[in-house]
């Protein structure tokens, strides 16, 4: 096809349309998500049991985190081991600050959001500066370290935890969810849940977000004078290496795991060649795929003590038949409905 500039149109009016599509795809999933915790809400106050309040609500912190890894390995292509680090250090965080400082849900949560995004930052520094399979285990050699400092601290409670967290109630203005309460924690946690979703979603469509899809496609293009105009367009840092460049990447993958800790304490990418799509991911899958394990979890858990086995088999049964993931295997059949006329969908999940 030649470069022309009515090829150039055409190209990005294609592009356009695919993303537009995309877009409602991961709306129609995201709103089935949110309608199906509804429902499940609906099904188990009317039941009575707070078990699978607690399970369902667990799963939704889990998919928090989910999210964050998807934005970092499957948006960015940066493998990390060590997001137990920000998700434990979001739970430590917020409960030391409703222990000693405020029973406030909110002052737990702005606080624990700029710590995270500061450790963030702290352990980028100094793991982005390795590629591959270093970069895995620095995040995994940092995640112990703190690991074993905390546990050996007597002031935190070391083995034990922190004990005595008063309960709280999460403040709304005009009406307020007792945190203690199965059903209202877990429409709150539901909630926040979907928020951080709908920003993740919005961060991968500017220029920052394309930055960093730009990363894993090809690093090395990265000297461009387009992407380096599209870095300095979404803040990026001065083209000094790796660990400069994308040194950014760290804050919102470590915020998001830590504002996950902190509400789990009461309870308990795309290849692009001149603009064409190759590959897209979705962070919507990471909602569907952090329920699902979680329930097989505890489903296979009270069959069997080696759950861990069948879980793994089953992990590698759907990346054999399944290698798209959830998303990608029902996106492209919505965009087929509602979308006919958006072009080739993409191919990944």
């Amino acid at each position: 096809m030649a470069d022309t500039p009515a090829t150039r149109v055409a190209v990005r009016t294609a592009v356009a349309a695919n993303e537009r599509a995309d877009a409602l795809g991961d709306g129609v999933l995201a709103g089935a998500f949110v309608a199906l915790a509804l429902v499940f809400a609906a099904v188990a106050a009317a039941s009575g049991d707070t078990f699978f309040f607690r399970l369902a609500t667990e799963a939704l912190i889990l998919a928090g985190v989910a999210m964050a890894v998807d934005l970092l390995l499957g948006y960015t292509g940066l493998l990390s081991l060590g997001h137990a680090l920000f998700f434990g250090f979001g739970a430590y965080v917020s409960a030391l600050v409703l222990k000693h400082w405020s029973p406030s849900f909110w002052a737990a949560i702005g606080v624990t959001f700029a710590a995270a995004a500061l450790l963030g930052v702290v352990a980028g520094f100094i793991a982005i500066r390795a590629r591959g399979v270093y970069f895995a285990l620095i995040t995994f050699g940092l995640a112990q370290v703190v690991f074993k400092a905390v546990y050996n601290t007597r002031e935190l409670g070391g083995s034990d935890g922190i004990i005595g967290i008063p309960q709280i109630r999460v403040e709304f203005g005009l009406f307020s969810v007792q945190a203690s309460s199965p059903l209202g924690f877990f429409l709150v946690t539901l909630v926040f849940v979907m928020l951080l979703y709908a920003a993740l979603a919005w961060l991968m469509r500017t220029p920052f977000g394309r930055l960093l899809v730009a990363i894993r496609a090809n690093e090395s293009a990265r000297a461009l004078p387009g992407i380096l105009a599209l870095a300095r367009q979404a803040g990026g840092l001065r083209d000094r290496g790796r660990g400069r460049r994308a040194l950014r990447q760290p804050v919102p993958h470590a915020a998001r795991p830590g504002v996950a800790g902190a509400a789990g304490l009461p309870d308990i990418g795309q290849r692009r060649d001149h603009g064409h799509p190759r590959r897209r991911r979705h962070l919507v899958g990471a909602l569907y795929g952090a329920v699902i394990l979680t329930g097989l979890k505890s489903v296979i858990g009270t069959w069997t003590e080696h759950h861990l086995i069948i879980i793994g088999a089953l992990f590698m049964l759907s990346v054999i038949f399944l290698p798209k993931g959830f998303a990608g295997y029902v996106l492209p059949r919505l965009r087929r409905r509602f979308a006919p006329g958006a072009g080739k969908p993409g191919e990944g999940a």
